[in-house]
């Protein structure tokens, strides 16, 4: 049944959350194609490790040892806990990392006997979910960085899970289900290095401000008050050794018999990472809310998978922090998203992604094969350039982790490929730099010089100067009157990488204004602009549906 109670005498108080710890951190760069191939590879082997999971094992075999004997094959074992079981379960909340003190009556949080095996339907709310609430006194070691562990216990009704009970014959090893875990969490916490460069003030909180040959952050221990501990109501035959990944993690066989425990999985996958609070010296009572619910293998295998594509993620390069927001968002489209909607926003997800993999793909063929330069931009690709070039300084600027990085990079090496396409370049060994190294001498193609081609462009640019150049003067004004950068080296980067994203569009405007010109559109890339504008439509609609920056938001109507 549902209940409330305070572990230890005392004042409730929740633990003080820092607001100042909620940065807004620097816009990062769109995702390109190196990105969207990284997505399709992750999901679809995520799809084939789910499937992989109801795949049934091969059946076990007979095995020869080195000495010519042969090794009977595994035979199936089933849970100890038959189907009804009467039991009771222990929660215990320690320090203690091996939890021993069984007779201190403060270290037991909860105590729910009667409770049934497989049972759906008891409980206050007739849904086999019971809860229970409590403050925990954080002492001086949990204050400082210290750890706190919580220790769940099943046993057959009256029995006990103190191995000290063994002469009284109230303990039984084999029929005590047992699982630990940390109940709170280790988070970087990271300080900023940021002034206001004429001023050389910050708004930033003194205790965020990075000090002198410091480190760049510090690990802080994070409380969250919520905890689900689901037991496992499943009585599959799983063999010894032939359980699949991860689900071995969590069986645990009992040596000599031909028996597994239940599997107690304590859930947290609903926590959101915005719901943690740091525990410092003025974090005196931790407020903790359990609740005991079963949990079918189905479900039990979505969440044990998710588990396992973390790992993946982290493998692949991707930051701790960078990584639980991304999660935070997702489970943010689950909570409060129309299932319809959520439907729709996947299938879309799906169709965008191969869309961009096309156009990418259209755009290099485009190029490749591409012999006139009749009606395209040259100095528009010379741009993309130097766009492109930018964006790497930016994030090499900011931390952003690598997968990151090596896209951006592949991007700028496409852009400069390109060059080699609309001009002609060649190696000058007359006119050396400094009489050693060869000059790079550009020569414009023919096919671009003899047509109203290159007047166009170059008139184009020179309108459009008269618009850029005081837009990207206001801009830097305000980037340094009212931003804050790490020096001007950042400043510089911050100001060019926000203007892009915000008057970016306008570098449109060469290409529509050689187009009007010429009277024809003919000369475009048609299969590449057809993908990219259903990508555009399609982020369009979701930049409004789903929470992003809104310089983001700016740079998908840009497009």
């Amino acid at each position: 049944m549902a209940d409330t109670s305070v572990a230890t005498t005392g004042p409730t108080n929740v633990a003080e959350n820092n607001t100042d710890e909620q940065q807004q951190q620097p816009p990062q760069p769109r995702a390109n194609g190196w990105s969207i191939i990284k997505t399709l590879v992750i999901r679809m082997v995520f799809i084939y490790f789910i499937a992989s999971m109801f795949r049934r094992s091969p059946a076990p075999q007979e095995t020869i040892t080195a000495d010519g004997k042969v090794q009977p094959a595994p035979v199936a074992s089933s849970n100890v806990f038959d189907k009804f079981t009467v039991m009771d379960m222990y929660v215990y909340i320690s320090e203690q990392e091996e939890f021993t003190d069984f007779k201190n009556e403060n270290a037991l949080f909860w105590l729910e006997p009667g409770l049934i095996y497989g049972d759906w339907t008891g409980g206050p709310n007739s849904d086999g979910t019971y809860e229970k609430s409590g403050v925990i006194t954080a002492s001086e070691a949990v204050q400082n960085n210290g750890s706190l562990y919580i220790h769940v216990y099943f046993v057959k009704e009256g029995k006990s899970p103190d191995p000290a009970d063994r002469a009284a014959k109230t303990y039984s090893k084999k029929y005590t289900a047992q699982r630990s875990r940390r109940l709170n969490k280790f988070k970087k916490r990271k300080f900023r290095k940021t002034v206001n460069l004429l001023t050389g003030q910050t708004d930033v909180h003194p205790d965020l401000i990075q000090k002198e040959n410091a480190s760049t952050f510090e690990i802080l221990s994070h409380w969250h008050p919520n905890l689900t501990i689901n037991l496992l109501d499943d009585h599959s035959p799983w063999v010894s050794g032939s359980v699949p990944q991860p689900l071995d993690e969590y069986i645990e066989f009992i040596p000599a018999s031909n028996k597994y425990y239940p599997v107690i999985y304590f859930n947290d996958y609903w926590n959101l990472n915005q719901d943690y609070t740091p525990i410092n010296d003025t974090t005196k009572f931790l407020n903790l809310s359990l609740t005991y619910s079963p949990m079918s293998l189905f479900k039990w295998q979505l969440y044990a998978a998710q588990g396992m594509r973390n790992k993946w993620v982290n493998m692949l390069g991707s930051e701790g922090g960078e990584e639980e927001e991304d999660q935070d968002s997702l489970k943010m489209a689950f909570l409060e998203t129309s299932p319809y909607l959520l439907a729709m926003t996947i299938i879309v997800s799906i169709l965008h992604s191969i869309f961009e993999f096309l156009a990418f793909k259209n755009d290099i063929q485009f190029w490749k094969s591409r012999k006139s330069l009749e009606g395209l931009s040259v100095r528009s690709v010379f741009f993309n350039v130097i766009q492109s070039l930018i964006v790497l300084l930016y994030i090499m600027d900011n931390e952003t982790n690598t997968v990151v990085k090596i896209s951006v990079f592949i991007g700028l090496c496409i852009e400069i490929w390109k060059i080699n396409k609309v001009v002609n370049a060649q190696l000058d060994r007359e006119n050396k730099i400094l009489g050693i190294i060869p000059r790079l001498k550009f020569s414009e193609k023919s096919t671009y010089t003899e047509s109203h081609t290159k007047e166009y462009d170059i008139m184009a640019f020179r309108y459009l100067s008269w618009l850029l150049y005081p837009l990207l003067g206001i801009y830097a004004v305000y980037s340094l009157v009212y931003q804050e950068h790490k020096g001007w080296y950042s400043w510089v980067l911050n100001m060019l990488y926000g203007f892009l994203l915000t008057f970016g569009f306008i570098m449109m405007t060469p290409q529509l204004f050689i187009n009007y010109k010429l009277k024809s559109v003919a000369h475009l890339p048609w299969r590449m602009l057809t993908y990219k504008a259903l990508n555009t439509f399609i982020d369009d609609i979701f930049a409004f549906v789903i929470r992003m920056p809104t310089l983001y938001r700016l740079g998908c109507l840009r497009d």
